[in-house]
């Protein structure tokens, strides 16, 4: 690992929810977010390719330390240390003065409320620490389970539009959200 990671990961809090930990991805997580990342089910609306290997996992792990403007973090669960996703929130390239996020998490746990949960957190923590007011995110219109994390967040529909995979080999019809607090 670079200087440069090293002092990202430094600057990356590390924050809590009831379940779960939000802590800095880091190179020694490849093969556990490989799970996520070459799953089909998980990577069906999601904007780039199914990967193939872990040495695709950690050349992205090694992307996103730490040259964007993003938190990055994997999602662990408290009982067992055990790594399930990640998450991230940043200024919005779109939307002047909102941030973005998004998420993913393994297919076997779907449906638990963990996606919400870690969210509703990357919220808080962009508000109340960052002073952020206005936030956004979207989702494939066919991916409705994420519309619904975006509303037990706070989110509301605005408008429809649509999104492309990062090679520009498939694009979605979607549904985007905003929200803003005083």
């Amino acid at each position: 690992m670079n200087l440069k990671q090293k002092e990202y990961i430094k600057n990356t809090p590390v924050i809590e929810t009831e379940r779960l930990l939000l802590r800095p991805i880091t190179p020694d997580d490849a093969d556990a977010a490989f799970v996520w990342l070459s799953d089909e089910k998980v990577n069906k609306f999601m904007p780039y390719n199914l990967y193939k290997n872990t040495d695709e996992v950690l050349h992205w792990i090694n992307v996103i330390l730490p040259d964007d403007d993003n938190f990055h973090w994997g999602i662990v669960l408290k009982e067992s240390n055990l790594l399930i996703g990640s998450c991230s929130i940043g200024p919005d390239k779109k939307e002047p003065g909102a941030w973005g996020f998004g998420y993913n998490i393994r297919s076997d746990y779907w449906n638990k409320g963990l996606t919400t949960e870690a969210t509703k957190r990357m919220i808080e923590f962009a508000h109340i620490e960052q002073g952020i007011q206005g936030f956004v995110s979207n989702h494939a219109v066919d991916n409705p389970a994420s519309g619904r994390v975006m509303e037990k967040c706070g989110l509301v529909f605005d408008h429809y539009s649509e999104y492309s995979t990062f090679d520009g080999t498939k694009t979605f019809k979607a549904k985007f959200y905003k929200m803003h607090l005083g």
